[in-house]
């Protein structure tokens, strides 16, 4: 009865034994069955754009409005400078335009007298030639009159007198034509004299506009370094490490703090370099988190980094040394969460570890 007995327990155990074989063969043939189609590595991390927030100018902390690890949103006022030193840079550009404006006008003003004047030298200039004409025409009636007394006087048909009158008014109508001609020369050189004033008088309106660009350009300046003043949050997410106390002199280019972009979260996975091979762009993904494993995202397939993480390094390896050893290397890629919520944003870390598997049926 023993024997039997024992024969009954030992016969139990091999079927116990031979089912659970059976299972983990099925489960194990089931798991094969789904790797085929699936390429998977435990080798990711969440990651997301680290911004460093410094400061564009050099000043007195005189506000902070953030603390360390806070919410913020884009635009945010983290920081306020000292700013009475970049008002009064913009009061003195904004009174540096305005004195540069005014001139350009008064630059344009003379430059309009100066046409003007220029065309009424011209105008007298034609009149003085006209002048010419008309002693001209003069001064040759007179020589024929005085042609005609000469002969009279010649044949005792004029007097002495008349001779004599008709000599004067010659002489004085030579000397007006003498006269009419330099007045002309006169007016002609200036009236080009007042018109080369007049090109003057234009050519500073170039300078003098030119000027206004530059004095525009200042107050721009200063109103650019006035808003540095004040700054900014430059994206949704979180700051921390917060580097400044309020009434510290700070310099340009000083840290601030660093800002999370929780809106722009990614997953770098390590997969090794007999993976890739599968591993096409846009195909989709399937991401656990190790500190959230009730929730699973989804991706896709972004870019390659460009080469493998041992070349990233700080010393790369060098395969033409004589102590070769191969080894399978690692290389990044860049997958795209999608469909992430806002709560899952705000519980979900750049640094946290990941197990990503990728469909690459």
């Amino acid at each position: 009865m023993e024997t039997t007995e024992k024969k009954r327990g030992k016969g139990k155990r091999l079927i116990i034994i031979g089912s659970i074989l059976g299972i983990a063969a099925i489960v194990g043939g089931i798991y094969y069955a789904k790797s085929l189609g699936y390429e998977t590595t435990d080798n990711a991390q969440l990651d997301a754009d680290i911004l460093p927030v410094r400061t564009s100018i050099s000043g007195y902390v005189k506000e902070i409005r953030f603390k360390d690890h806070q919410v913020v949103k884009k635009g945010d006022t983290l920081l306020i400078l000292n700013d009475d030193e970049f008002q009064a840079r913009v009061l003195q550009a904004e009174a540096a335009l305005e004195n540069a404006e005014a001139n350009l006008i008064a630059v344009k003003n003379n430059a309009d007298a100066g046409d003007l004047n220029a065309d009424a030298a011209y105008l007298s200039s034609e009149t003085t030639s006209q002048n010419i004409d008309v002693t001209q025409a003069k001064w040759n009636k007179v020589k024929e009159d005085y042609k005609r007394i000469k002969n009279m006087f010649n044949a005792k048909a004029a007097t002495q007198a008349e001779m004599d009158a008709v000599e004067a008014e010659l002489a004085v109508a030579e000397a007006q034509f003498k006269a009419a001609k330099n007045q002309y020369k006169a007016s002609s050189a200036q009236s080009r004299g007042v018109k080369s004033q007049a090109i003057g008088q234009k050519s500073l309106i170039t300078l003098a506009e030119a000027l206004v660009k530059q004095r525009q350009a200042e107050l721009m300046l200063a109103k650019t370094q006035w808003s540095y003043t004040v700054v900014k949050a430059p994206c949704n997410g979180i700051v921390s490490k917060r580097s400044v106390d309020q009434g510290q002199f700070v310099t340009m280019g000083s840290p601030i703090c660093s800002a999370i972009d929780l809106s722009s979260l990614w997953v770098t996975a390590n997969f090794k370099e007999t993976q890739i091979d599968h591993i096409k762009l846009n195909q989709a993904v399937e991401v656990s988190v190790d500190a959230f494993p009730s929730l699973t995202l989804k991706g896709k397939i972004d870019s390659y980094i460009g080469a493998t993480g041992a070349k990233f390094s700080l010393l790369p390896p060098d395969n033409s040394t004589g102590n070769f050893v191969k080894i399978v290397q690692r290389v990044p890629v860049k997958i795209r969460l999608v469909g992430l919520t806002e709560e899952q944003r705000t519980l979900l870390l750049p640094g946290l570890s990941a197990f990503v598997s990728v469909s690459v049926k």
